[in-house]
């Protein structure tokens, strides 16, 4: 059973930035295209980046491109979100997640999810 674990989350000032990590295990983490999702309260979760299994592909929502960075290492098991310049549109639960495919998935539907982790954005 794949298990994800995120960290990095916190309190930042607009402008600012902080940078998400996720921690894999149980899984072959390289084999798998994994994601960063949101969720701000009464909204819906909505993807924020994905990134295929050997990082070849990529994708970004539109009120994050050019701010957010998306990465993986595959022999930490790890992958990183990198967010700059941060509104306070941005607060929300991040939570990264992961599918047992190679491809680069830009849907809701993966296997696996971390528990979450709070960032907020004071303006």
């Amino acid at each position: 059973q794949v298990q994800l674990v995120e960290s990095g989350g916190g309190l930042v000032q607009a402008g600012g930035s902080l940078r998400l990590s996720c921690a894999s295990s149980g899984g072959t983490f390289s084999s798998y295209a994994v994601g960063w999702f949101r969720q701000a309260p009464a909204k819906e979760r909505e993807l924020v980046a994905a990134i295929s299994w050997n990082g070849g592909s990529t994708y970004y929502a539109g009120s994050v491109k050019g701010r957010f960075t998306i990465s993986r290492d595959n022999a930490k098991n790890t992958m990183s979100l990198q967010m700059n310049r941060l509104k306070a549109g941005d607060t929300a639960v991040y939570y990264c997640a992961a599918k047992n495919t190679r491809v680069l998935v830009q849907t809701a539907h993966y296997d696996y999810w971390g528990q979450g982790t709070q960032v907020t954005v004071s303006s």
